[in-house]
């Protein structure tokens, strides 16, 4: 099992959009280090942290597992689609995406400027100068867990959520 955090600006998706779906396409994203993440390393199964970018606050909002791996995502064909590339074709498509599942929802956001005085985040891609506007990022287990243990000691997890 691998471990992930993902973005996205909340004004579009937000967490509590795909606790209303359960399941959904991670469609959109158009950076290629990204995309390999996607297509190459993600699996059925993996954790992810759902983290809610150029919000206020921006910051981890819950979790979510990986329940399909990397397939062309299929917005990038269709030219009235605003995800269009009309250099994508279906024989080689330039764009992939994964299947996300809702787990939970923090009660709220884990801000960024909490993140930053985690030491064990010291060292991740979440924190590092020139990788912030990265949408997919892998996360060691142990970043994964200060992010849980730092929502949990801030009572930020459900009471049943003892499967983290």
């Amino acid at each position: 099992m691998a471990y992930w955090l993902m973005k996205s600006n909340p004004k579009y998706f937000g967490i509590h959009d795909l606790e209303h779906l359960g399941t959904e396409m991670w469609d959109g994203v158009r950076n290629y280090r990204a995309r390999n993440f996607m297509r190459d390393d993600m699996q059925v199964g993996d954790k992810v942290i759902f983290y809610h970018s150029s919000a206020n606050p921006s910051g981890a909002a819950g979790v979510m597992t990986i329940s399909k791996a990397g397939y062309p995502d299929p917005t990038q064909f269709h030219p009235e689609h605003k995800h269009y590339d009309p250099l994508a074709t279906e024989d080689e498509p330039r764009w992939y995406l994964v299947d996300v599942t809702f787990e939970l929802a923090f009660s709220e956001t884990l801000p960024l400027s909490e993140l930053k005085f985690i030491p064990a985040l010291e060292d991740s891609l979440l924190l590092k100068k020139g990788c912030q506007q990265l949408t997919v990022i892998p996360l060691d287990f142990k970043h994964w867990q200060a992010i849980i243990d730092m929502a949990n000691t801030l009572e930020l997890l459900p009471n049943d959520a003892d499967t983290f």
